[in-house]
C-alpha cells in the first residue's frame, strides 16, 4: 500500500470517528440544556348551562366563576345566548368552587370535584326572595309538636273582667309647697 492510499484511509477513518463522536456529543449537550420538560396534567372540559328557574329560559351574560382549591386567583367566563359557558383548562383531580352571578337573580355557589374528562352542570337561578320581616307571621315560625307537625294554636285567655264601677280617674300633678 502506498503512502497516499494509507493517508486517505486514515483520513476517512478519522472523519468517520469525528462524525460519530460529534453526534454523541450533540446528543449529550441537548439533554443537559435548559429545564426538563414536564407535560401538563390532563384537563377536563366543563360545560355550565344557566337557566331561569321559573321557565327554564337561558340567562345570557351571567358571570360563571371557577375558583380552584388552593389557587389565589379565579377564572371568569360569561354565558352566551344559549346560557352556556365552556372551559377546558381545569386539571382532573382538583376541587373547584363554581359561582354564578347574574343581575336580578340569587347568587349560586357550590363545590365540585373534577373527576372526569367531561363534566356538565345545569344551574337554575331564582329571583331574590322577599325580605324577611319581624312584623309579619311566617309559617316556618309556627310551633311544632313532638312529631314535627304544626302544634294547635293556643289563644291567650281573655283579660279578667273589670268591676263595673271602676273607671280610670285622671291624675293631676301634685302641687309642691314652695
Amino acid at each position: 500500500m502506498s503512502f497516499s492510499s494509507r493517508f486517505r484511509t486514515v483520513t476517512v477513518v478519522a472523519a468517520v470517528l469525528m462524525a460519530v463522536s460529534g453526534l454523541s456529543l450533540s446528543a449529550q449537550d441537548s439533554a443537559h440544556r435548559g429545564r426538563k420538560y414536564k407535560p401538563p396534567p390532563p384537563t377536563s372540559r366543563i360545560e355550565v348551562t344557566v337557566v331561569r328557574d321559573t321557565d327554564s329560559k337561558p340567562i345570557e351574560n351571567a358571570s360563571v366563576i371557577f375558583h380552584l382549591d388552593g389557587d389565589k386567583g379565579n377564572m371568569e367566563l360569561k354565558t352566551n345566548e344559549d346560557g352556556k359557558s365552556v372551559i377546558d383548562v381545569l386539571p382532573i383531580g382538583s376541587t373547584m368552587r363554581l359561582q354564578i352571578l347574574a343581575k336580578g337573580y340569587q347568587t349560586y355557589g357550590q363545590d365540585y370535584k373534577i373527576d372526569k374528562s367531561e363534566l356538565a352542570f345545569g344551574v337554575r337561578l331564582k329571583r331574590p326572595g322577599e325580605q324577611y320581616s319581624i312584623y309579619k307571621d311566617h309559617p316556618q315560625d309556627e310551633p311544632k309538636d313532638d312529631k314535627g307537625t304544626d302544634a294547635p294554636k293556643t289563644t291567650p285567655p281573655p283579660p279578667a273582667d273589670k268591676p263595673e264601677n271602676s273607671t280610670p280617674q285622671p291624675t293631676s300633678p301634685q302641687s309642691k309647697p314652695q
